[in-house]
């Protein structure tokens, strides 16, 4: 400003623009004494900020004449930004979390990813520069320091062994150095199954029982291989082994029970053959070829039936019988006989009855023991040319 005369003495200020820059305050200021912005007293905060809930602050300012008010300049904007502070510690978005993965799966194998967020500005030293790290869970699996990606770190883990695991991961802000705040969350691993294990039977032979009227189609019995799989890996099919003794018998897998069920294919009889032994194969449906290195994935067995013997009528030696006789035959007269046989292993002994259906069958009589016929009083060739008499042969 100089001083111009025109008549009169008054003083006139020179127009000129006014340049602001950017001004700082830290956040979280806790201090009993107020924050000065530049370097006048007359711009300052007042309190507490958060650059959480709003980073920067935009004021208005204008040169105006402290005598009359009246403005000098223009009004014009200038910021306060609020400079982070390292208030904030990492946050996982959801937990706890869970993961599959496949058994025997090769060391580095990808398991799941899991990643934390921190609040803090990132454009502006390590406040939100975090990285991750297993607490718990090692050697088993490992993480990616700063993508928060999981691998399996051991190659071929069982899950017949173990299935479940769980794994402690921790995000920590400043670059993982001293002094960064820290959480943790858990991810629940499980390994998901594979065909590694191959069907066993657990004893080198099963004893089935069947008796000799049981029908065909008819359920022998169940033999079971077991497999250490899961799901579909687990289903066996059975098979009988081609061979002569065989062949009366059929197997049936059971999926659900995953039992094989022998099935009578064929009318067996005791008194023809007591026993028949074959070989059953019990094999996984379904292979992985990743594994066909752990085979076979097949066991085979020794199914031995015993036929039971079933108390049988005694049989006669024939279907029918014909005997001839004169009609002047005296009573007494033994005229033929009849025999029968049991066919059972027993060979228990027969007794012979007549069943009477008609009055003139009480003209013959029959030997228990022996199973000879008589005739109880003279037979009329004119009254009756024929004679049918039914006779029962009993077990005792």
């Amino acid at each position: 400003m100089r001083p111009r005369r025109h008549g009169r003495s008054r003083v006139q200020r020179i127009k000129r623009g006014w340049v602001w820059n950017q001004f700082f305050v830290l956040e979280e200021y806790m201090g009993s004494e107020p924050q000065y912005v530049g370097k006048t007293p007359a711009s300052r905060i007042d309190g507490c900020t958060a650059r959480e809930e709003k980073s920067y602050y935009t004021l208005k300012a204008q040169v105006v004449d402290i005598h009359t008010g009246v403005p000098l300049e223009p009004e014009s904007e200038f910021i306060i930004k609020v400079q982070d502070i390292n208030d904030n510690e990492p946050r996982f978005l959801d937990g706890p979390y869970s993961a599959r993965v496949p058994e025997m799966s090769p060391t580095g194998t990808y398991v799941t990813q899991v990643t934390a967020a921190d609040a803090d500005d990132p454009t502006y030293g390590n406040s939100a520069r975090i990285v991750y790290s297993i607490l718990h869970g090692q050697p088993y699996f490992s993480v990616d320091p700063k993508t928060g990606v999981i691998r399996t770190a051991l190659a071929n883990m069982d899950r017949e062994v173990k299935e479940e695991y769980q794994v402690l991961l921790q995000a920590k802000d400043m670059g993982g150095q001293l002094g960064g705040l820290a959480s943790t969350t858990t991810i629940n691993i499980t390994l998901s199954d594979v065909n590694d294990n191959p069907p066993r039977f657990a004893k080198s032979i099963f004893h089935l029982r069947v008796p000799e009227s049981a029908a065909v189609g008819s359920a022998v019995g169940r033999i079971l291989a077991h497999d250490l799989d899961a799901g579909s890996n687990a289903w066996v099919d059975y098979t009988i082994v081609p061979g002569d003794e065989g062949n009366m018998f059929d197997i049936v897998s059971n999926g659900q029970s995953q039992e094989g069920v022998v099935v009578l294919k064929k009318s067996i009889d005791y008194e023809t053959k007591k026993s028949y032994t074959f070989k059953v194969e019990a094999s996984n449906a379904q292979l992985d070829p990743r594994f066909l290195h752990l085979g076979p994935f097949k066991d085979s067995v020794t199914v031995k039936v015993n036929v039971l013997d079933v108390d049988e009528p005694p049989v006669f030696t024939k279907p029918s019988y014909s005997i001839d006789m004169y009609e002047d035959t005296p009573p007494g007269t033994i005229i033929g006989s009849v025999t029968a046989h049991d066919l059972d292993a027993s060979s228990s002994a027969v007794r012979y009855s007549l069943e009477w259906q008609t009055e003139s069958d009480s003209c013959f009589d029959i030997d228990t023991v022996e199973g000879t016929i008589s005739i109880n009083e003279y037979l009329d060739r004119e009254t009756a040319v024929q004679h049918n008499i039914t006779v029962v042969a009993t077990k005792l």
